[in-house]
C-alpha cells in the first residue's frame, strides 16, 4: 500500500513540474525573425550559411544575397555559421517585436596550414642515404655506352609495355580509325601482289646473306 502511494506521488509530481515547463514555453512570444548575412566590411551577402537554433533542432540556410527568415521564441539563442567565417551568435531579447530584423557581419576564419613536403619516404634523413647509395655520375664520362644503342632501346620500345596513358591513346587512336574507316572499303593486304613481291624479295635477300 505504501509503495503504490509513493509511485502516485512520484508521478503526480512529475507531471506538475512538465505541466509548469509547458506553461512557462507556452508563454514565451514568437518572433518572426529576418535578416542578412554579410561580409565584414561589406555590402555582400554569404549564401550557404546556416542559420538555426541548435536546441529546438531547426534553421534555415540563407539564399544568394545572404537573407534568411525564421520563426524563434524569445530567449532563443540563434547560431549563425558558414564555411570559411567565425561562427556568431545571436540572442532573441525578451522585448524584441513580433518581426524582428537583423544585420550580421561575418569574420573571415583564416587558418594557415604548416608547410607539407610529400615524399615516398618516411623521412629526409632515410631519402638523402638512397639518394647517395645510388651513386649517379654527373657527367657521360662513366655511362656505358651499350646502353644507348639504337637497336637496344628500339627492341625496348618495342617490348615495353603500355602505361595508363599510353594505352589510353592507343584505345582512342583505335577508335578513330574505326570511325574513319567505316565507310570505306576494307583491303586485304594478303591479296596485293606488291606486298607478295616484297616479300619475296626479303626472302631472296635473306638467303644471300
Amino acid at each position: 500500500m505504501m509503495r503504490s502511494i509513493a509511485v502516485f506521488v512520484a508521478i503526480l509530481v512529475v507531471l506538475l513540474f512538465s505541466g509548469g515547463g509547458v506553461q512557462a514555453q507556452q508563454k514565451r512570444r514568437i518572433i518572426q525573425l529576418s535578416g542578412f548575412i554579410l561580409e565584414a566590411n561589406s555590402d555582400r551577402g554569404v549564401p550557404g550559411a546556416h542559420v538555426y537554433v541548435p536546441l529546438a533542432g531547426r534553421g534555415v540556410p540563407t539564399n544568394a544575397v545572404g537573407f534568411f527568415s525564421l520563426p524563434v521564441l524569445v530567449g532563443d539563442s540563434v547560431v549563425i555559421s558558414a564555411v570559411g567565417y567565425v561562427k556568431r551568435h545571436f540572442i532573441v531579447p525578451e522585448n524584441a517585436p513580433e518581426y524582428e530584423t537583423i544585420v550580421v557581419e561575418m569574420a573571415e576564419d583564416i587558418t594557415y596550414l604548416k608547410e607539407v613536403i610529400v615524399t615516398q619516404f618516411p623521412t629526409e634523413e632515410v631519402f638523402k642515404q638512397a639518394v647517395l647509395a645510388m651513386n649517379i655520375p654527373l657527367d657521360d664520362t662513366n655511362l656505358d655506352k651499350r646502353n644507348l644503342n639504337a637497336e637496344l632501346l628500339a627492341l625496348m620500345a618495342r617490348t615495353t609495355p603500355m602505361d595508363g596513358a599510353t594505352n589510353y591513346r592507343y584505345y582512342m587512336d583505335e577508335q578513330v580509325n574505326s570511325y574513319s574507316e567505316r565507310f570505306q572499303p576494307r583491303v586485304n593486304p594478303f591479296l596485293n601482289p606488291f606486298n607478295w613481291a616484297r616479300f619475296v624479295r626479303d626472302l631472296k635477300n635473306n638467303k644471300k646473306k
